[in-house]
């Protein structure tokens, strides 16, 4: 379950709101009864619901995508990376699908969490994807030298565009995971695994020395 309180269809006055949960969910209270076509809970717009300020900004920043100069297999590549390099399920498994319905193939797919070594993407698409770790996993350090192969490919317009959408991608990958909604509803992996009875403590390393 979310880690916040969800909004039942009957407890929402916000027109925008209202008219999402429409387009979802049709006429369902999607609390009552969760589910979207894609297979996720909903509990994401459910959540959002609760700051109709909140559900505005993040509704408009998805109107980016229309009549935009970038090319959506890139823009797609940089979602999902995002998604799969913050570790959110949510914002990977929902852009793998973008991808497939753009028409990239299930292997160019797979290979986005490796792809360093894979040699299905193109030079534009390798940079997308260096550029897109560089947002992600080094805080928006980039190399010059980075940038200047993105500059080849890409106008600034469309390396602003870019830039923007998977940052806010990561953003929302980050959120999901703080707050448990939708994929991301699960336990931390990293957990200790206990030892056997009587062995609850133990100093590995001076065992493996000898100095134990």
């Amino acid at each position: 379950m979310p880690r916040l309180r969800q909004v039942p269809r009957d407890q929402v006055s916000d027109e925008l709101t209202l008219r999402m949960y429409s387009l979802l969910f049709g006429d369902r209270d999607p609390v009552a009864e969760p589910g979207t076509a894609t297979g996720t809970p909903g509990d994401w717009w459910t959540v959002f619901a609760l700051v109709p300020e909140v559900m505005r900004h993040a509704v408009d920043g998805f109107a980016l995508y229309r009549s935009r100069s970038l090319d959506p297999v890139l823009r797609e590549l940089g979602q999902t990376r995002a998604g799969w390099a913050r570790g959110s399920q949510f914002v990977y498994s929902q852009h793998c699908k973008s991808l497939r319905a753009l028409g990239v193939s299930d292997e160019r797919i797979r290979a986005i969490a490796r792809w360093t070594t894979a040699d299905c993407f193109t030079p534009v698409e390798r940079a997308v994807l260096a550029y897109t770790d560089a947002l992600v996993l080094h805080g928006g350090r980039v190399h010059d030298d980075d940038f200047a192969v993105l500059r080849e490919h890409l106008s600034d317009e469309e390396i602003l565009e870019l830039t923007y959408i998977t940052a806010m991608y990561e953003m929302h990958a980050t959120i999901s995971r703080a707050l448990r909604l939708e994929y991301d509803d699960r336990d931390d992996p990293i957990v200790e695994v206990a030892a056997p009875a009587g062995e609850s403590a133990r100093d590995i390393g001076a065992d493996i020395s000898g100095d134990g």
